[in-house]
C-alpha cells in the first residue's frame, strides 16, 4: 500500500525536465552562466569591493593611530602593518578595473 501511494505521488508531482527541449545540457548551463555573469559582476563591483574597501580603510586608520601612539610612547614608528594595509587598500580600490579581464569575464 505504501509503495503504491509513493508511486502515485511521484507520478502526480513529478515532471520531466529537459534542457531547452533539445537535451543540450551544456548549452543550457553556458547560457545560464552568461546571463548570471553580468549580475555577478554588478554585485561584486557595487557591494563586495566597497565593503572590503571600507573594512580595510577602518583597519588602516586604526593601525595608523595605534602606531602613532606607540611612536609617542617608545619613540619608534612601525611602518610594516600600516604599509601592508595601505597596499591592500590600494589593491582592492583598483581591482574592479582589471580583475574581470584577468578572470576572462
Amino acid at each position: 500500500m505504501a509503495v503504491t501511494v509513493m508511486l502515485l505521488l511521484s507520478l502526480v508531482f513529478g515532471m520531466n525536465v529537459c534542457a531547452a527541449g533539445t537535451g543540450d545540457v551544456a548549452g543550457a548551463i553556458e547560457q545560464t552562466w552568461k546571463d548570471a555573469s553580468a549580475q555577478i559582476k554588478t554585485v561584486v563591483n557595487k557591494v563586495v569591493f566597497p565593503a572590503i574597501d571600507l573594512i580595510l580603510a577602518v583597519f588602516f586608520f586604526a593601525k595608523l593611530g595605534t602606531a602613532y601612539f606607540d611612536y609617542r610612547k617608545h619613540g619608534q614608528f612601525e611602518w610594516a602593518a600600516p604599509a601592508i594595509l595601505f597596499a591592500c587598500l590600494i589593491f582592492t580600490l583598483t581591482a574592479p578595473a582589471y580583475i574581470w579581464q584577468i578572470l576572462g569575464m
